[in-house]
């Protein structure tokens, strides 16, 4: 193994470089080295991008792994186990692994209660601490999934946006029969609609206003697709739950319009799931929930259990991420092809993924 590799570094807004950094050291204790196979890019990564810091510590250490300032970016992705730290069982040297991103303490109050995916001291992989857009990253070995047969390396690296729409669907309880709303079908919008079908839900509606995302929703296996910049959605979706409105809803867009649009498009007694990324807040009358007896559910990330789910689906066809990776792109293009890509022309494209 050479002394350097390549990997992508994020120092700031707008500033993502390729740089030739060194080779992570032998893991430590409990930790192991895994040789990435690909990448793809979260749509944090673009945050992170166009108006970072957001998740990045730059003002004091990250309060877990220590990293403030420029990391490697990276945390969706599939590579080989090549070398193990002290103490490691789960996992051995030449594992296929696609790693849960949430580094986590397991002393807090939601660890010990197994949600370690919202540890009071969270850090994920590529945003807290170094990531996998490059030759190799150490992670924590407890978070490595073994990819089971049936399911590819470039399929494996969806597994972790996939987890969400699935852990998204978990939080909305039984679903059977019922008629659901995915506002938003990007990458995690159309994972919580493959989920919602797995799960049995009767009728699947999906809010998307661009042309190529609402055919890709179609693809996935939406039965109505509907545009609210040309139709008032919630009367829409009234008339066709006989005038109550949907059973749940999942909100994957993270914009302050949409947030309370997934409270109303739903009935009394109905959930909505919340599963966007916000960066400004909205305007919310509590009413339409004290009123109604709705209830609003929060989520983020998912656990090792929602990574065995989705890699189950995957490989038995109910789940499909060949149908969401829009373009495959070497390491050195990442900014060009790559983020820019993905905001220019985010229309047409899903999931872009990176082979370092």
């Amino acid at each position: 193994m050479s002394e350097t590799m390549q990997a992508a570094v994020w120092h700031g807004k707008e500033d993502v470089r390729i740089e030739t950094v060194p080779v992570p050291p032998f893991p430590k204790a409990g930790w192991v080295k895994v040789e990435v196979c690909w990448c793809g890019i979260c749509g944090s990564d673009l945050h992170e991008y166009m108006a970072g810091p957001i998740f990045i510590p730059t003002e004091a250490p990250h309060p877990l792994t220590g990293k403030q300032g420029s990391l490697i970016l990276g945390h969706e992705f599939t590579g080989t186990v090549v070398e193990v730290g002290e103490g490691v069982s789960n996992v051995s040297i030449g594992d296929f692994v696609a790693p849960d991103a949430c580094q986590h303490c397991g002393e807090c109050v939601t660890c010990r209660s197994g949600r370690y995916n919202v540890c009071e001291k969270l850090a994920f992989t590529g945003l807290h601490n170094d990531g996998a857009f490059a030759n190799y990253v150490n992670i924590p070995a407890e978070l490595c999934y073994r990819l089971p047969s049936g399911v590819t390396p470039e399929a494996g690296s969806l597994i972790e946006p996939l987890a969400t729409g699935f852990k998204a669907v978990r939080e909305a309880g039984a679903v059977l029969g019922e008629t659901v709303v995915v506002i938003g079908a990007g990458t995690i919008g159309l994972g919580t609609l493959m989920a919602a079908k797995a799960a049995g839900a009767g009728k699947v509606i999906v809010l998307e206003m661009s042309k190529a995302r609402s055919a890709k929703a179609k693809e996935c296996g939406a039965d109505v697709v509907l545009n609210p910049a040309e139709c008032d959605a919630v009367s829409e979706i009234k008339a066709m739950t006989n005038g109550s409105g949907a059973d749940a809803s999942f909100e994957c867009v993270g914009n302050k319009l949409t947030g309370p649009l997934a409270v109303d498009v739903i009935r009394n007694a109905g959930r909505a799931v919340i599963v966007g990324i916000f960066e400004e807040p909205s305007s919310f009358n509590f009413f339409s929930l004290s009123g109604t007896d709705k209830r609003v559910i929060g989520t983020l990330a998912y656990t090792l259990d929602d990574f065995k789910g989705v890699s189950t689906l995957l490989a038995t066809g109910q789940l499909k991420a060949d149908a969401m990776i829009t373009g495959q792109i070497e390491l050195e293009d990442i900014v060009e092809k790559g983020f820019l890509e993905l905001i220019n022309n985010k229309d047409e494209n899903i999931k872009i993924i990176v082979k370092p």
